[in-house]
């Protein structure tokens, strides 16, 4: 067998990604907040990037008219006599025994600057130290705060916790009992049931049967299988039910009353959508994005081609990529607004009526209607909200399955739950609807659909089954 070498041209096709392709695809998928995290770290980065500093307007001050008898009391020399009196203002109220009231105009009072709101582990030492504890006590009750969850839940078994704490099981236990006397009701439970346990004990006067319940028959409660229960404990249904539904007024996360100690986030919309004679207009909020520009300085040094051959490598590269962001960020912004033009085209009946006339939408609808792959209008809906006229929503929210109606109206699972909720808010408590009674009503508003379907949408919205919502 014989080799030997040869040259071969051949001409191929290859989908390439280069890194400005990268970069354009990530900012597409990027939140605002996101894509401004990602400008911060680039300006840091990138000495050739600059912001574009609004100019305000300035506005001439046309000088107030002044008397002749004005003219004739300021005399030739202006004196500054409002900071004159601010100053003694301000001396008098901090020299004058007697007013410490006046000092707040002055000096803030540390409340404006200290966090109000504290973590369930905080409040729930701060109460630990106002009792009368032992050093001994008080450490194993504060260890276990430490080991409570966000609900309020002790984490762990006994027999773990008094290893790690060095300390028998009777001392833990007591510790335990500590703790679950602290507010609220049913903090340091281990599981449910003794979650509702120490709030009931709480409670002056609970319903005779709740303790019984919540020992033996909670599963069924539930359930709400008054029946089963009453038979049980010889009682009449609407008795056991009257307790059940007491049971159900407390709390089963004792912890989730102290939230989760932080600040209140707020969602920045990235497209917001207003009506403007009977069209709706899409704006992008582009006020928390800063306007990036190249620095001149950068730009005059690339034009005079420094002689050195590493200044002028670093220069380049700073400039192509910040050139680079820029462009990124605008090819961002005109295909986030050219797909949600195409989603309020498509839902402007939701936009003029409501829920109910949301229309089933795909990726791909838009997609063929923008002129976009459908990976682009996904990472573009990702993470973005819109405000509307109905409200605020994530931009995945108009994506939804649905179903033809009998008269050939588009139905959306959306729209669909909305119709079941209100059945279900409108049926009688004592004959609760059933899943095929439902499909059969939403038959009757030219929606077929199947009881299983119904049964799947029932339980997406968080409605138990008929048996258990029957009330007698």
């Amino acid at each position: 067998m014989k080799l030997d070498y040869n040259l071969k041209l051949e001409q191929t096709q290859k989908l390439i990604m280069t890194p400005e392709l990268k970069l354009a695809i990530t900012l597409l998928q990027y939140s605002a907040l996101e894509l401004q995290d990602h400008i911060q770290e680039a300006l840091l980065n990138n000495p050739a990037l600059e912001v574009v500093e609004p100019k305000e307007p300035e506005k001439a001050e046309e000088p107030e008219p002044v008397s002749e008898t004005e003219e004739e009391l300021s005399g030739d020399d202006e004196f500054p006599w409002e900071e004159y009196f601010r100053d003694m203002d301000l001396d008098t109220a901090l020299n004058s025994p007697g007013k410490p009231s006046d000092r707040s105009e002055y000096q803030s009072a540390i409340e404006n600057y200290a966090r109000k709101e504290g973590t369930m582990v905080e409040d729930l030492l701060g109460q630990l130290r106002m009792l009368s504890l032992g050093k001994r006590q008080y450490s194993i009750a504060a260890y276990l705060v430490g080991n409570l969850d966000q609900n309020g839940y002790l984490q762990g078994e006994l027999e773990d916790l008094t290893s790690a704490l060095g300390v028998n099981e009777k001392e833990l236990e007591a510790g335990l009992q500590i703790v679950q006397k602290l507010e609220p009701a049913g903090i340091g439970c281990r599981n449910l049931q003794e979650c509702l346990m120490l709030q009931l004990k709480r409670v002056g006067s609970p319903p005779p049967l709740s303790l019984a319940i919540v020992k033996k028959y909670l599963p069924a409660a539930a359930d709400g299988r008054f029946a089963y229960i009453a038979s049980r404990l010889q009682c009449g249904e609407k008795e056991a039910q009257q307790a059940v539904e007491y049971i159900r007024t407390l709390n089963p996360k004792p912890g989730s009353v102290f939230g989760e100690g932080d600040e209140t986030r707020y969602i920045i919309p990235d497209v917001v959508v207003e009506k403007v004679d009977n069209k709706y207009v899409i704006m992008g909020n582009d006020n928390s994005i800063p306007q990036l520009m190249i620095s001149p300085f950068y730009q005059q040094m690339l034009k005079n081609s420094p002689q050195d051959e590493q200044v002028a490598s670093f220069v380049k590269n700073k400039v192509e990529k910040a050139f680079s962001l820029i462009r990124s960020i605008e090819q961002r912004r005109l295909t986030l607004h050219r797909v949600s033009q195409q989603i309020v085209d498509i839902q402007k009946a939701f936009l003029d009526e409501g829920i109910k006339k949301l229309r089933p939408l795909t990726l791909k609808d838009v997609a063929l209607n923008v002129g976009v792959h459908e990976s682009t209008v996904s990472r573009a809906t990702a993470n973005k909200y819109i405000q509307t006229p109905r409200g605020l929503f994530s931009l995945k929210f108009f994506f939804s399955s649905g179903l033809t109606g009998l008269g050939g109206t588009d139905y959306s699972s959306h729209s669909i739950k909305t119709y079941i909720k209100e059945l279900v808010k409108a049926e009688d408590p004592a004959r609760p609807l059933s899943d095929q009674r439902l499909a059969e009503l939403l038959k009757d508003r030219d929606i077929d659909i199947s009881r299983r379907t119904v049964a799947k949408y029932r339980e997406e919205i968080s409605i138990p089954a008929s048996y258990k919502r029957r009330k007698s």
